[in-house]
Parts: C-alpha cells; sequence; structure tokens
C-alpha cells in the first residue's frame, strides 16, 4: 500500500478532480437554467433549450454526490466543519436543486402563460443562487473560517451566514457566476437549435470577457489585498490526524505559497481558454468552445486549489484549528481502500457518461419540440 503522505496528496488532487467534474458537468445545466429568459425568447424555444439538459440533468449531478461522498469519507474533519459552518448556504443551495427538477416536470404541465413563465424565473433563480453560493464558499476559504477545536478536538462555529458575505467572497462569487453562464452559453452554441445557438455564440462576446474580469480581479485582491496562512511547524505529514499538533502563521500572499507556481500556471490556462471561448464560437468550432470552457474551469478551481495547497479550510480565529490535508483525513487504510474503489468505479462512470452523451449527440431542434407539442 503506500504511505500515508502519498494517499493524502492523491486524495487531495481526487477531490479537485471531483469538483471539477461537478462544476463542468452540472455547470452547464446551472448555466442553462440560469440563461433561460436570455436564450429562449418564446415557450417553444425554452423548451428547447431546456431539453438540451433534461435528459442528463441527474447523471451530471452524480458528481456532486461523489464529491460530497469523498469529503465525507476521505476528509471527515472538513465534511464536518464545512457543512457546520456553512450550513444554511447549503440550505439554499438544496433548495435550488429541489426547484429545478420541479420545473422541469410541472413547468409544462399547464399551458398557462403565466404559470410556465413563474416556473421559467423559478428556474432562472435555481441556475443562478448554487452558482454564487458556491463561489462564496471558495472566496471564503481564501478568507478563513470562524471556527476552532477545543482539546477534546470538538469543533466550535463562531459565525452566521451574513459573515460569510465578505466583499472579496462576492467578487468570488461573481466569478463563478460569471464562469457558468459561459459554460452554458457555450453548451447551448453546442446542442440548442440554430437560432438559439447564435445567441448564445453573440452572448459568450460579454460573458466570457466578463468572467475573465471578475477572475483577474479576485487574483489581484489575493496577490496584493489579503494575508495568507502558511505552517509554521509541528505538521506531521504522515501521522494521525490532529489538527492542533501543528502551528500556523500569516503569510503575506496566498502566492507565497508552496504551490505558488502552479497557481499561476493554471489561472493562465483559465484566462487564455475563457478568452478563445468567444472567438472558437464564432468560427463555428462549437464543441471546441465547449472544451475551452471546460478547461477554463478546471484552471480557476486547480489554481485556487493550488494556492491554499496544503490548506483544506483555514481558520480565521485559531490558526492552530486550520484544516490541512496533512490534519484532516481518514486512515491510511481507509484512503487505501478507497482508492481502490475509485480506480475501479470511476473509469465506469465515465464511460457511461461518454456512452449517455454519445447516444444523446445532435441539437434539440425548435422542428423536433414542435411535432411533440400535442403531447402536453
Amino acid at each position: 500500500m503506500l504511505d500515508y503522505e502519498t494517499l493524502r496528496v492523491l486524495w487531495w488532487l481526487l477531490l479537485g478532480v471531483l469538483l471539477v467534474g461537478f462544476a463542468i458537468m452540472d455547470g452547464f445545466d446551472l448555466g442553462i437554467a440560469a440563461l433561460l429568459r436570455a436564450l429562449a425568447y418564446d415557450d417553444d424555444e425554452r423548451r428547447a433549450l431546456l431539453e438540451t439538459i433534461e435528459p442528463t440533468w441527474e447523471g451530471n449531478q452524480v458528481w456532486l454526490i461523489l464529491g460530497a461522498g469523498a469529503v465525507f469519507a476521505a476528509w471527515p474533519l472538513l465534511y464536518a466543519a464545512a457543512f457546520s459552518g456553512f450550513y444554511f448556504a447549503m440550505l439554499l443551495t438544496l433548495l435550488a436543486f429541489i426547484v429545478r427538477p420541479v420545473g422541469f416536470n410541472f413547468r409544462n404541465k399547464i399551458a398557462d402563460p403565466r404559470w410556465r413563465g413563474t416556473w421559467d424565473w423559478l428556474l432562472v433563480v435555481a441556475g443562478i443562487v448554487p452558482a454564487l453560493i458556491f463561489g462564496v464558499a471558495f472566496g471564503n476559504l481564501f478568507l478563513g473560517v470562524p471556527f476552532r477545536y477545543d482539546d477534546t478536538l470538538r469543533m466550535s462555529y463562531e459565525g452566521g451566514f451574513v459573515g460569510l458575505l465578505h466583499p472579496f467572497a462576492l467578487l468570488a462569487g461573481l466569478v463563478s457566476v460569471a464562469m457558468l453562464l459561459m459554460h452554458g452559453a457555450a453548451w447551448a452554441a453546442v446542442k440548442a437549435d440554430e437560432s438559439i445557438a447564435h445567441r448564445a455564440t453573440r452572448l459568450l462576446v460579454f460573458i466570457a470577457p466578463a468572467f475573465v474580469l471578475f477572475y483577474a480581479l479576485a487574483g489581484a485582491w489575493l496577490a496584493f489585498g489579503l494575508p495568507g496562512y502558511a505552517i509554521a511547524g509541528g505538521a506531521v505529514v504522515g501521522g494521525p490526524s490532529n489538527p492542533l499538533a501543528k502551528a500556523v502563521a500569516p503569510m503575506a500572499s496566498w502566492f507565497h505559497g508552496p504551490l505558488a507556481t502552479w497557481a499561476c500556471i493554471a489561472a493562465g490556462v483559465a484566462i487564455v481558454t475563457a478568452l478563445a471561448v468567444p472567438a472558437l464560437g464564432f468560427q463555428r468550432a462549437h464543441k471546441s468552445a465547449f472544451v475551452a470552457s471546460s478547461l477554463a474551469i478546471a484552471g480557476t478551481i486547480f489554481s485556487a486549489g493550488f494556492a491554499l495547497f496544503p490548506f483544506l479550510l483555514p481558520s480565521s480565529i485559531e490558526g492552530r484549528s486550520s484544516l490541512t490535508i496533512w490534519d484532516a483525513s481518514s486512515s491510511r487504510t481507509t484512503l487505501g481502500l478507497m482508492l481502490l474503489a475509485t480506480a475501479i468505479f470511476l473509469p465506469l462512470i465515465l464511460a457511461y457518461t461518454a456512452w449517455v452523451y454519445r447516444v444523446l449527440r445532435g441539437r434539440v431542434t425548435l422542428e423536433h419540440v414542435r411535432k411533440s407539442h400535442g403531447m402536453y
């Protein structure tokens, strides 16, 4: 079996992969929902746009379940602290996730324009709220979260939902919203009727630069306006998980961390690929534009993870209570067995997902929607 230190690093990387998988696969679902009223002008167009995601959104949310399950099993201290501290934010996210399938199922039950319009707006909100909350949560990782452990490792949280709404966290929320709107528009350009795809391509000209602007502002704020955290001593990379065994000291910037160079490389990938999205769209290379959007998402998430390394959840009120990859994991045996299970089942999930999208390839046309209109 691999040594404890290697297993911890591998599970840190796998956590990043699962977050990227969720952001890419469910991200365009959220983006399509958020752009429903902006891209589709009448009821047929809205139905066509929603049908680009209705067959697959449940499968895409498997990535959220995988991510939450990985945190629960591989990083139990992180799971307990995050799910307690962000409780109300997660409640809002779950409410938005519940509204989405209800909207899909109930929107077309009644032909009344007011009924369908109400559900359309609820779907828009259900697309924007999770994207915003995810970004705000990431922003708070850099600010630090107000929690601490006592000598018996019992955690106490001393903040509230309003305290999470720091200006930097809200800027990170805007980064997330713009990123997923870009991703949703890129998916619409690939999958929706040509008329809707054309609008989505034009919209990318504004959304992609907006994402780059917000992302660059957040990066500048991190580099020059926010202090970071560094392990000052006491961390045992291959020892038992005990957050209180280490000492943490302030650092001038998160860009002074051990993986800062990799964070800058990932940020460069995110910016370059995001700027390529509208250009590829106008060249009618829609699939390439979607791939570029996916790479921008991956670069964004990995840049945050590299900048934070080795921290998973810093504490803003007691540095030594901060959770790192060296002191928040499950046992070596648990990580090893989970890694074996992941090596078996993750390729199966990827293969099945690829097969589903191959079967469902092609655009959802207005002609198809109008022919099936009598079903409703």
